[in-house]
Protein backbone atom coordinates (compact mmCIF):
# COMPACT_ATOMS: atom_id res chain seq x y z
CA UNK A 1 0.00 0.00 0.00
CA UNK A 2 1.50 3.47 -1.05
CA UNK A 3 2.39 5.78 2.10
CA UNK A 4 0.86 9.67 2.14
CA UNK A 5 3.41 10.83 0.34
CA UNK A 6 3.52 8.85 -2.81
CA UNK A 7 -0.29 9.48 -3.26
CA UNK A 8 0.83 13.21 -2.90
CA UNK A 9 3.38 12.85 -5.41
CA UNK A 10 1.74 10.55 -7.65
CA UNK A 11 -1.45 14.08 -7.68
CA UNK A 12 1.11 16.48 -8.34
CA UNK A 13 2.84 14.78 -11.47
CA UNK A 14 -0.67 14.08 -12.78
CA UNK A 15 -1.48 17.95 -11.66
CA UNK A 16 1.51 19.27 -13.36
CA UNK A 17 1.24 16.27 -16.49
CA UNK A 18 1.72 18.53 -19.46
CA UNK A 19 -0.94 18.61 -21.71
CA UNK A 20 -0.22 20.96 -24.18
CA UNK A 21 1.80 24.16 -24.75
CA UNK A 22 1.02 27.73 -25.96
CA UNK A 23 3.69 29.43 -27.29
CA UNK A 24 6.13 29.54 -24.03
CA UNK A 25 3.88 28.28 -21.48
CA UNK A 26 2.46 24.83 -20.51
CA UNK A 27 -0.52 24.02 -19.60
CA UNK A 28 -1.27 21.19 -17.23
CA UNK A 29 -4.34 19.66 -15.85
CA UNK A 30 -3.64 22.17 -12.37
CA UNK A 31 -3.75 25.21 -14.61
CA UNK A 32 -7.06 24.29 -16.34
CA UNK A 33 -8.33 23.67 -12.54
CA UNK A 34 -6.77 26.95 -11.52
CA UNK A 35 -8.50 28.82 -14.46
CA UNK A 36 -11.95 27.70 -14.34
CA UNK A 37 -11.81 28.34 -10.65
CA UNK A 38 -10.84 32.20 -10.83
CA UNK A 39 -13.86 32.09 -13.58
CA UNK A 40 -15.67 30.80 -11.37
CA UNK A 41 -15.03 33.14 -8.75
CA UNK A 42 -15.83 35.88 -10.89
CA UNK A 43 -19.26 34.59 -11.87
CA UNK A 44 -19.98 34.25 -8.43
CA UNK A 45 -18.86 37.47 -7.80
CA UNK A 46 -20.70 38.70 -10.03
CA UNK A 47 -24.17 37.42 -9.21
CA UNK A 48 -23.65 38.94 -5.77
CA UNK A 49 -22.54 42.25 -7.20
CA UNK A 50 -25.77 42.19 -9.18
CA UNK A 51 -28.19 40.72 -6.90
CA UNK A 52 -27.33 42.35 -3.57
CA UNK A 53 -25.68 45.93 -4.35
CA UNK A 54 -27.15 46.62 -7.23
CA UNK A 55 -30.71 45.30 -7.15
CA UNK A 56 -30.80 46.99 -3.32
CA UNK A 57 -29.06 50.31 -4.31
CA UNK A 58 -31.26 51.13 -8.19
CA UNK A 59 -34.02 49.82 -6.22
CA UNK A 60 -34.06 52.87 -4.50
CA UNK A 61 -33.66 54.97 -7.31
CA UNK A 62 -36.09 56.23 -9.95
CA UNK A 63 -34.30 54.21 -12.70
CA UNK A 64 -36.64 52.26 -14.51
CA UNK A 65 -36.25 48.47 -14.77
CA UNK A 66 -35.11 48.37 -18.16
CA UNK A 67 -32.04 50.62 -17.40
CA UNK A 68 -31.61 49.00 -13.86
CA UNK A 69 -31.60 45.68 -16.35
CA UNK A 70 -28.94 46.68 -18.85
CA UNK A 71 -26.95 47.56 -16.05
CA UNK A 72 -26.82 44.77 -14.27
CA UNK A 73 -26.20 43.03 -17.56
CA UNK A 74 -23.10 44.95 -18.28
CA UNK A 75 -21.74 44.82 -14.94
CA UNK A 76 -22.03 40.84 -15.71
CA UNK A 77 -20.64 40.84 -19.47
CA UNK A 78 -17.83 43.29 -17.48
CA UNK A 79 -16.92 40.89 -14.70
CA UNK A 80 -16.90 37.79 -16.98
CA UNK A 81 -14.12 39.80 -19.42
CA UNK A 82 -12.20 40.72 -16.55
CA UNK A 83 -12.38 37.61 -14.73
CA UNK A 84 -10.88 35.86 -18.48
CA UNK A 85 -8.40 38.16 -18.49
CA UNK A 86 -7.11 37.65 -14.73
CA UNK A 87 -7.26 33.66 -15.61
CA UNK A 88 -5.33 33.89 -18.25
CA UNK A 89 -2.74 35.56 -16.45
CA UNK A 90 -3.11 33.52 -13.29
CA UNK A 91 -2.13 30.39 -15.50
CA UNK A 92 0.50 32.46 -17.17
CA UNK A 93 -0.57 33.76 -20.36
CA UNK A 94 -0.11 37.11 -20.84
CA UNK A 95 -3.31 39.48 -22.76
CA UNK A 96 -1.61 37.90 -26.25
CA UNK A 97 -3.91 34.87 -24.93
CA UNK A 98 -7.41 36.85 -25.92
CA UNK A 99 -6.05 36.50 -29.14
CA UNK A 100 -6.09 32.81 -28.96
CA UNK A 101 -9.93 33.02 -27.64
CA UNK A 102 -10.87 35.07 -30.71
CA UNK A 103 -8.69 32.40 -32.84
CA UNK A 104 -11.12 29.68 -31.99
CA UNK A 105 -14.11 32.02 -32.00
CA UNK A 106 -13.37 32.61 -35.69
CA UNK A 107 -12.27 28.91 -35.93
CA UNK A 108 -15.95 28.14 -34.53
CA UNK A 109 -17.38 30.90 -36.82
CA UNK A 110 -16.06 28.96 -39.99
CA UNK A 111 -17.80 25.79 -38.42
CA UNK A 112 -21.23 27.27 -38.52
CA UNK A 113 -20.82 29.48 -35.23
CA UNK A 114 -22.31 32.38 -37.31
CA UNK A 115 -26.32 32.80 -35.88
CA UNK A 116 -24.53 32.40 -32.57
CA UNK A 117 -22.18 35.08 -32.86
CA UNK A 118 -25.00 37.29 -34.61
CA UNK A 119 -27.42 36.77 -31.61
CA UNK A 120 -24.38 37.78 -28.71
CA UNK A 121 -23.26 40.97 -30.93
CA UNK A 122 -27.19 41.59 -31.24
CA UNK A 123 -27.81 41.31 -27.55
CA UNK A 124 -24.96 43.47 -26.79
CA UNK A 125 -26.48 45.84 -29.51
CA UNK A 126 -29.93 45.93 -27.45
CA UNK A 127 -28.54 46.07 -24.14
CA UNK A 128 -26.10 49.71 -25.35
CA UNK A 129 -29.03 51.03 -27.50
CA UNK A 130 -31.94 49.50 -26.13
CA UNK A 131 -34.13 49.91 -28.90
CA UNK A 132 -36.23 47.40 -26.42
CA UNK A 133 -35.41 46.70 -22.78
CA UNK A 134 -36.87 44.56 -20.25
CA UNK A 135 -41.21 45.63 -19.13
CA UNK A 136 -41.45 46.36 -22.75
CA UNK A 137 -44.65 45.85 -25.01
CA UNK A 138 -43.67 44.43 -28.21
CA UNK A 139 -45.16 42.12 -31.10
CA UNK A 140 -42.80 40.54 -33.05
CA UNK A 141 -44.72 39.04 -35.94
CA UNK A 142 -48.12 37.49 -34.75
CA UNK A 143 -47.18 37.68 -31.41
CA UNK A 144 -48.24 40.55 -28.69
CA UNK A 145 -46.02 40.52 -24.94
CA UNK A 146 -43.61 41.77 -22.55
CA UNK A 147 -39.93 41.61 -22.59
CA UNK A 148 -39.08 39.76 -19.78
CA UNK A 149 -35.63 39.28 -19.92
CA UNK A 150 -32.33 39.73 -22.22
CA UNK A 151 -29.69 37.29 -22.79
CA UNK A 152 -26.73 36.86 -24.47
CA UNK A 153 -28.14 34.53 -27.15
CA UNK A 154 -31.90 35.31 -26.90
CA UNK A 155 -34.66 37.53 -25.58
CA UNK A 156 -37.90 36.20 -23.88
CA UNK A 157 -41.38 37.75 -24.38
CA UNK A 158 -44.29 36.23 -22.01
CA UNK A 159 -47.40 36.65 -24.51
CA UNK A 160 -50.89 37.66 -23.35
CA UNK A 161 -51.31 34.10 -23.03
CA UNK A 162 -48.44 34.07 -19.99
CA UNK A 163 -46.25 31.92 -22.50
CA UNK A 164 -42.72 32.21 -22.67
CA UNK A 165 -41.39 32.74 -26.21
CA UNK A 166 -37.73 32.49 -26.81
CA UNK A 167 -36.76 34.41 -29.73
CA UNK A 168 -33.34 35.15 -31.25
CA UNK A 169 -31.82 38.64 -30.39
CA UNK A 170 -31.22 38.49 -34.25
CA UNK A 171 -34.37 38.92 -34.72
CA UNK A 172 -34.66 42.32 -33.23
CA UNK A 173 -31.93 43.26 -35.43
CA UNK A 174 -33.09 42.40 -38.75
CA UNK A 175 -36.61 42.34 -38.39
CA UNK A 176 -39.64 45.24 -38.20
CA UNK A 177 -40.63 44.94 -34.23
CA UNK A 178 -43.54 46.95 -32.83
CA UNK A 179 -41.92 48.42 -29.29
CA UNK A 180 -45.50 49.39 -27.98
CA UNK A 181 -43.83 51.44 -24.87
CA UNK A 182 -40.62 53.17 -26.32
CA UNK A 183 -40.18 56.73 -25.78
CA UNK A 184 -43.72 58.25 -25.50
CA UNK A 185 -45.62 55.66 -23.65
CA UNK A 186 -48.99 57.36 -25.50
CA UNK A 187 -50.45 55.08 -27.94
CA UNK A 188 -53.72 56.28 -30.08
CA UNK A 189 -56.46 53.98 -30.74
CA UNK A 190 -58.13 54.15 -34.27
CA UNK A 191 -61.49 52.33 -34.16
CA UNK A 192 -64.06 52.36 -37.44
CA UNK A 193 -67.59 52.58 -37.07
CA UNK A 194 -70.60 52.64 -40.10
CA UNK A 195 -73.81 54.28 -39.36
CA UNK A 196 -76.70 53.98 -41.73
CA UNK A 197 -77.26 56.77 -44.01
CA UNK A 198 -80.52 57.71 -42.28
CA UNK A 199 -78.53 58.53 -39.29
CA UNK A 200 -78.66 61.85 -38.00
CA UNK A 201 -74.44 62.94 -38.52
CA UNK A 202 -74.26 65.29 -35.96
CA UNK A 203 -75.41 62.93 -33.44
CA UNK A 204 -73.28 60.56 -34.57
CA UNK A 205 -70.16 62.14 -33.49
CA UNK A 206 -71.64 63.34 -30.27
CA UNK A 207 -72.05 60.30 -29.48
CA UNK A 208 -68.68 58.99 -30.60
CA UNK A 209 -66.82 62.04 -28.59
CA UNK A 210 -69.22 61.07 -25.75
CA UNK A 211 -68.41 57.16 -25.73
CA UNK A 212 -64.48 58.04 -25.72
CA UNK A 213 -65.43 61.33 -23.00
CA UNK A 214 -66.77 58.42 -20.52
CA UNK A 215 -63.63 56.17 -20.62
CA UNK A 216 -61.40 56.35 -17.88
CA UNK A 217 -58.38 55.53 -20.08
CA UNK A 218 -58.75 58.00 -22.59
CA UNK A 219 -56.79 60.72 -21.96
CA UNK A 220 -58.57 64.47 -22.58
CA UNK A 221 -55.40 65.92 -23.98
CA UNK A 222 -55.02 65.05 -26.88
CA UNK A 223 -58.42 65.31 -27.43
CA UNK A 224 -60.62 62.18 -29.16
CA UNK A 225 -61.85 63.50 -32.51
CA UNK A 226 -64.07 61.80 -35.21
CA UNK A 227 -63.41 61.70 -38.42
CA UNK A 228 -65.79 60.97 -41.57
CA UNK A 229 -63.74 58.47 -43.76
CA UNK A 230 -66.00 57.82 -46.97
CA UNK A 231 -69.47 56.95 -48.16
CA UNK A 232 -69.55 53.11 -48.21
CA UNK A 233 -71.99 51.07 -49.89
CA UNK A 234 -74.14 51.22 -47.24
CA UNK A 235 -73.21 53.15 -44.64
CA UNK A 236 -71.45 56.29 -43.65
CA UNK A 237 -67.80 55.08 -42.84
CA UNK A 238 -66.35 57.30 -39.37
CA UNK A 239 -63.16 56.57 -37.41
CA UNK A 240 -63.05 57.34 -33.69
CA UNK A 241 -59.44 58.53 -32.72
CA UNK A 242 -58.44 58.13 -29.13
CA UNK A 243 -55.09 58.21 -26.75
CA UNK A 244 -54.67 56.56 -24.20
CA UNK A 245 -51.68 56.65 -21.39
CA UNK A 246 -50.80 52.46 -21.04
CA UNK A 247 -50.09 50.71 -24.44
CA UNK A 248 -50.63 47.54 -22.62
CA UNK A 249 -54.32 48.18 -21.83
CA UNK A 250 -54.97 49.02 -25.90
CA UNK A 251 -56.83 45.32 -26.40
CA UNK A 252 -58.59 46.05 -23.38
CA UNK A 253 -59.81 49.80 -23.90
CA UNK A 254 -60.75 48.84 -27.15
CA UNK A 255 -63.46 46.59 -26.59
CA UNK A 256 -64.72 49.03 -24.02
CA UNK A 257 -65.43 51.65 -26.51
CA UNK A 258 -66.60 49.00 -28.88
CA UNK A 259 -69.15 47.95 -26.02
CA UNK A 260 -69.75 51.08 -25.30
CA UNK A 261 -70.63 52.42 -28.77
CA UNK A 262 -73.36 49.74 -29.36
CA UNK A 263 -74.76 50.73 -25.93
CA UNK A 264 -75.06 54.11 -26.97
CA UNK A 265 -76.30 53.88 -30.12
CA UNK A 266 -78.93 52.02 -29.20
CA UNK A 267 -80.07 54.52 -26.47
CA UNK A 268 -79.97 57.02 -29.50
CA UNK A 269 -81.95 54.99 -32.13
CA UNK A 270 -78.58 54.89 -34.21
CA UNK A 271 -78.48 51.86 -36.65
CA UNK A 272 -75.27 50.18 -37.41
CA UNK A 273 -75.91 48.90 -40.90
CA UNK A 274 -74.99 45.30 -42.23
CA UNK A 275 -73.88 44.85 -45.89
CA UNK A 276 -77.05 44.52 -48.12
CA UNK A 277 -77.41 43.18 -51.41
CA UNK A 278 -81.08 44.06 -53.60
CA UNK A 279 -81.61 40.97 -55.91
CA UNK A 280 -84.49 41.94 -58.72
CA UNK A 281 -85.79 39.10 -61.27
CA UNK A 282 -86.76 39.71 -64.50
CA UNK A 283 -90.17 38.58 -66.31
CA UNK A 284 -88.84 36.03 -68.83
CA UNK A 285 -89.21 36.83 -72.50
CA UNK A 286 -92.34 36.00 -74.17
CA UNK A 287 -91.46 33.20 -76.59
CA UNK A 288 -93.45 33.34 -79.93
CA UNK A 289 -95.59 30.11 -81.07
CA UNK A 290 -94.73 28.42 -84.30
CA UNK A 291 -97.82 27.48 -86.15
CA UNK A 292 -98.76 24.12 -87.77
CA UNK A 293 -97.40 24.62 -91.16
CA UNK A 294 -93.56 25.16 -89.30
CA UNK A 295 -93.90 22.50 -87.31
CA UNK A 296 -94.76 20.10 -89.70
CA UNK A 297 -92.14 21.45 -91.85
Amino acid sequence: MPSISEVFEMVRQILLFELFPIKDTEITLLSIILFFLVMFGFLVGSRIINKVLLSKLLSRTRVDEGLRYTFTRITHYTMFVIGAIVAFQFIGIDLSGLVVIFGFLSVGIGFGLQNLTSNFISGLILLLERPIKVGDRVTVGDTEGDVTEIKMRSTTVRSLNNISIIVPNSEFISSTVINWSHSDLKVRLDIDIGVSYSSDLDSVIRCLKEVASENPEVLVEPEPEVLFIEFGDSSWNLRLRAWIADPKQHQLVRSAINCAIVRKFRQNRVEIPFPQRDLHIRSPLPVPLLSEDKIAR
